[in-house]
């Protein structure tokens, strides 16, 4: 079984096959994800089929681009930024996003915490939400501030300064 790396080498040469078999595999989780940042399925459902469509177009251009340099990777930051753009373009019709409240850790976070060792998924275990949110957008998704910003609904001071904060409170834990 072809690994996604090899799907989207295939689905850059026109390969439709690939590209259904890309799908497949992908599709629920980037869905999963999706919903743990807007509870909103239509909108999910719509930047579902923006990254998909983006993906078929772009194929081409994955080298490596994300920031774990994964098939997965890239496809996730296509999928974070299509995103923010539906965000924007709510928020530029005043409807306000749905965001998802986690009532338990998510399979993300309970895997970073397993990623970057014992002492850091504590210390990360420790910090309040809002910053810990800011911290995967930025450092996991690999969002940009206003980016960030536009997909958690919150000024870009705001994410600045959680970003600090949650700097901070780590570099305090793991002293």
């Amino acid at each position: 079984m072809p690994d996604e790396e090899t799907l989207l080498r295939r689905v850059a040469k026109g390969d439709r096959a690939a590209f259904e078999q890309l799908y497949r595999r992908t599709a629920p989780w980037l869905a999963v994800r999706l919903r743990r940042r807007c509870a909103d399925d239509q909108l999910v459902a719509e930047v579902m089929q923006d990254t998909y469509l983006a993906v078929w177009r772009a194929a081409g251009g994955f080298a490596g681009a994300s920031v774990d340099g994964s098939a997965v990777g890239w496809l996730w930051t296509i999928a974070a930024r299509r995103l923010v753009d539906a965000f924007r373009r709510r928020a530029r019709e005043s409807v306000p996003p749905l965001t998802a409240e986690p009532s338990s850790p998510a399979a993300e976070d309970e895997a970073l915490s397993d990623v970057v060792g014992d002492e850091v998924g504590v210390a990360l275990g420790m910090l309040a939400p809002e910053l810990r949110a800011v911290l995967q957008a930025m450092v996991v998704d690999g969002l940009t501030v206003r980016e960030t910003a536009t997909l958690l609904g919150v000024p870009e001071g705001t994410v600045k300064t959680r970003a600090r904060r949650a700097r901070l409170a780590m570099r305090e834990a793991l002293s």
